[in-house]
């Protein structure tokens, strides 16, 4: 019995220097107002600059729905996360597997929770790569018009370059300077672009109806706004991994503060989401492009401002989903494959997986239309109902409480989300797959 207990305790001591080491429970001394700026630099993604053209393919009406639906549902979602995080008295979920566990089984819920988890961490870090190059690129050909033209590709291995360095920072807290940066960044580069969308001033022939003339058209491009509206929100995948850098004691939970965090957080992405969206739209109607700064044409130094904030941006939101992809791979590496925890296993995987998400960003520039088919699939789960369903399999409301109708109404929303944005994505695929070219 003594050498049971001897073994047992120095399994649990092992568990511990392993904990101690691995990326997500390193570090549990965050403020609130770190998971503030994590949250803002993790939600709010270059995809805002798309919101005026998403508003565009849905419409005055349905678009301002949808924004505000979106903002609500996943605020909700969120909430329900935060909640969920110490359900269990004197555990904590610190990921979103071991939350999706909880709910459906220790197997399921690592295979419904970590594909999905997967495929947007690793599509968004590859997307951000590309957006990084490309906004690089056209920082330096609008203050250099004259300048020999450099491939996109180059430029996306120089944005590479600092995440060499920035992905060994060993946890969330140690990169909390990067994420208040890209938070930061991400307010600046919003306000430029309503604010000189607004001082250009709108066109006395501007157009609101829809970009398509046949109802067909609408239809699918109204699919591909939806898609665009959704993945804006798509912040979900590492809220957990977020929560988990806060102390918690049973008379003061972690969710306080992180709460406290995330409101701050959904009223900066507000004040980011809707006065794009809205001022772009209402200034240039339908003739507004995929990224509003490129509708913004002049003046020249204000555009590429612009630009390089979205490149300190991308630079923390990378971080912050590769953060999550870390854990992962070490948490397999020490505790499947018992590999012993050191700077060489540290140094090699994340100095790969940012080889790996830079060569597939420099071979396919157009990832992100493919992740809006892909992701569709990821993206609106994870955000939107998934939660939901953890909730009502974890709490089982009594049936027709508002409880369980909220999480039925954000269900069934989720699901027609999932199901309709990726038709969109896949009808743009093949719209625009005579102009893909691989290493272009």
């Amino acid at each position: 019995m003594a050498d049971e207990a001897n073994i047992s305790e120095s399994e649990l001591a092992r568990q511990q220097k392993i904990n101690d080491w691995l990326p997500i429970t390193s570090a549990r001394n965050a403020k609130w107002w770190y998971s503030a700026f994590h949250n803002v630099t993790a939600m709010v993604g270059a995809g805002v600059l798309s919101l005026p053209y998403a508003l565009s393919q849905l419409g005055w009406g349905p678009g301002i729905v949808i924004l505000i639906l979106s903002w609500i549902i996943t605020l909700y979602t969120l909430w329900q996360m935060v909640e969920m995080h110490e359900m269990v008295p004197g555990k904590r979920f610190d990921r979103y597997h071991e939350l999706g566990q909880q709910a459906f089984g220790p197997k399921l819920g690592l295979w419904i929770v970590v594909p999905q988890q997967v495929v947007v961490e690793v599509g968004v870090c590859i997307v951000y790569m590309v957006t990084g190059g490309k906004s690089l690129k056209k920082v330096h050909d609008v203050l250099c018009p004259s300048c020999k033209d450099i491939r996109t590709i180059f430029w996306i291995m120089i944005f590479a370059s600092c995440h060499f360095v920035l992905s060994h920072l060993p946890n969330f807290n140690s990169m909390s300077v990067v994420s208040l940066a890209a938070a930061v960044m991400s307010l600046s580069y919003s306000t430029i672009a309503w604010a000189a969308s607004l001082h250009k001033g709108r066109s006395p022939d501007v157009d609101y109806s829809y970009r398509a003339k046949t109802n067909g058209g609408a239809a699918l491009n109204f699919f591909v706004g939806l898609g665009e509206v959704a993945f804006a929100y798509a912040g979900h995948n590492v809220v957990l991994e977020i929560q988990a850098t806060i102390p918690s004691t049973p008379e003061k939970p972690s969710k306080g503060p992180m709460w406290k965090g995330v409101i701050v957080a959904y009223i900066i992405v507000a004040i980011c989401y809707f006065p794009v969206a809205i001022a772009g739209f209402y200034v240039y109607g339908n003739t507004v492009d995929e990224n509003i700064l490129i509708s913004l044409e002049k003046p020249a130094w204000l555009i590429a401002a612009a630009n390089l904030f979205v490149v300190v941006h991308v630079i923390g939101s990378y971080q912050i989903y590769a953060m999550g992809v870390f854990d992962m791979i070490e948490t397999f590496l020490v505790k499947k494959m018992n590999l012993p925890p050191s700077f060489i296993l540290r140094f090699v995987t994340r100095t790969t997986y940012v080889a790996v998400t830079m060569v597939v960003a420099m071979a396919i520039p157009f990832f992100s239309g493919l992740l809006a088919f892909f992701g569709g699939f990821a993206f609106a789960p994870t955000t939107y109902f998934l939660p939901c369903i953890m909730w009502l399999a974890i709490y089982k409301p009594r049936p027709f409480t508002l409880s369980w109708f909220a999480n039925w109404i954000c269900i069934i929303l989720g699901v027609t989300l999932m199901i309709l944005a990726p038709i969109g994505a896949l009808r743009n695929i093949v719209k625009k797959a005579k102009t893909y070219e691989f290493f272009s």
